[in-house]
């Protein structure tokens, strides 16, 4: 790369774990001389990470790309594409959008600079094909100093009809245990307290290591013994993965959430055939029954209008999330995805009866969601201060059993004058108000 190209900008769309890809390669760039910048324009060098998993992330990374693609007349920038939406549509791209100037699969990060290179020469390159899964990069944390994502596996064996994630990022691979636990040391070494294990499947972590049974319970005993971190939290698991071994950890280790990340998609066993989800409604009961058992706050999510989908297994769905009181609800539309069985199936559901399951389905979580809160008036909880909104005057922050940037948050009130809070700091809080979202707290002396 040119040497007078050293501002790069980078826009980072899609999941968590696309995140941490984006960190990696800005921590490459950061390495090799680059000054980071946050605004487009004053970048030499552009790069967009995209998501390619629905439609509406296709729509919002193309906008990304064609926005970027904008700055390129204020002078000689180069734009490059990187992520699951390059890696799905490389050619289309390449064709679509001429002021792409290089593309990089979500394998090929480790030829960063070679894409680099060989766009400075106006190849314009394209790289797609498999490789590393795991680089030993440095990072750049586009999170809050004290709060990190670490990534422990990549793709994804399940193969459920409806998702194209195994398409684009391939078969199930997990990180070796000791390069998590290394980089979770040196993460807490560089002043994070907050350590968030993500994967397409977590609890299926380890399946393909040693004697090939799920370690998981193993990795959280290990990062949770690290001196300076002060939180633990798993997401992504999958219901027949989801062992007692997993449930006993998160309940025994005092440093680890009783937080379950726990996608279950639907409940009807018929539509869980079709969608090809292993286990049963029963043994998805029986899952739910032992988080509520345990004290473990239950996070899902849902589909509805999945082809085929009846008004009673609509209702059955319905029915189940009224029995299973989740702590936190998410649900989506069924989108068709290009290449998957789904996409083929008979029976597609109207758009209109998919959006009016959603809003009768978030209506009932929005209900039960208040009522949880609600319950938690008067008890007390360690909150993480995450920062300070100017126009309310007020900070907030989450405890343990709220995740970043998918939960609600705690709005703390503090009592007297000069009392200053700082993100990344604990205090102890005790509830006093609450919405179906948000709760509010005092903090205490």
């Amino acid at each position: 790369m040119a040497n007078n190209m050293k501002k790069v900008g980078l826009v980072s769309l899609g999941c968590a774990k696309n995140r941490v890809d984006s960190e990696n390669m800005l921590g490459m760039l950061r390495e090799r001389g680059f000054e980071i910048v946050s605004d487009p324009a004053e970048a030499d060098v552009l790069f967009v990470n995209t998501c390619g998993f629905i439609e509406s992330a296709k729509e919002e990374s193309i906008e990304a790309i064609f926005e970027m693609a904008q700055y390129k007349k204020q002078g000689d920038k180069k734009l490059f594409v990187t992520g699951c939406l390059a890696q799905r549509y490389p050619d289309a791209l390449m064709a679509e959008i001429p002021e792409i100037d290089g593309i990089l699969g979500v394998a090929e990060y480790a030829r960063l600079f070679e894409m680099m290179d060989a766009a400075d020469r106006r190849e314009r390159p394209c790289y797609t094909a498999n490789g590393a899964r795991f680089l030993h990069t440095p990072r750049v944390l586009t999170t809050p100093g004290y709060s990190a994502y670490v990534k422990i596996s990549d793709g994804c064996d399940n193969r459920c009809t409806y998702c194209a994630i195994p398409l684009i990022r391939g078969g199930y691979s997990s990180r070796p245990f000791d390069d998590i636990v290394s980089e979770c040391r040196a993460l807490a070494e560089g002043g994070v307290t907050e350590i968030t294990l993500i994967a397409q499947d977590t609890s299926r972590y380890g399946c393909d290591l040693g004697d090939g049974h799920y370690m998981l319970p193993e990795l959280l005993e290990a990062v949770s013994a690290i001196e300076k971190v002060h939180w633990v939290r798993v997401l992504y698991c999958y219901p027949d993965s989801t062992e007692d071994r997993l449930l006993d950890a998160i309940q025994r280790l005092p440093k680890v959430a009783p937080y379950l990340d726990l996608p279950l998609q639907h409940i009807d066993d018929d539509l869980l055939k079709r969608m090809n989800r292993r286990g049963s409604a029963d043994w998805i009961k029986s899952r739910v029954a032992e988080c509520h058992r345990r004290g473990i706050i239950l996070r899902t999510t849902m589909i509805v209008g999945f082809p085929g989908e009846t008004d009673a297994q609509f209702q059955t769905l319905l029915d189940f999330v009224k029995q299973a009181r989740f702590d936190r609800l998410g649900a989506f539309t069924y989108s068709a995805e290009e290449g998957t069985p789904a996409a083929k199936m008979p029976e597609q559901v109207d758009e209109d009866v998919k959006n009016a399951r959603l809003d009768q389905l978030m209506m009932l979580q929005q209900s039960i969601s208040m009522e949880i809160n609600e319950a938690r008036i008067g008890t007390r909880c360690e909150v993480l201060v995450d920062g300070f909104d100017e126009e309310s005057g007020r900070f907030y922050g989450r405890s343990l059993l709220e995740a970043p940037e998918s939960d609600g948050c705690i709005w703390l009130n503090v009592a007297g004058p000069g009392r200053e809070l700082s993100p990344g700091e604990y205090v102890n809080v005790e509830i006093t108000g609450a919405d179906a979202y948000d709760l509010e707290g005092d903090v205490l002396e």
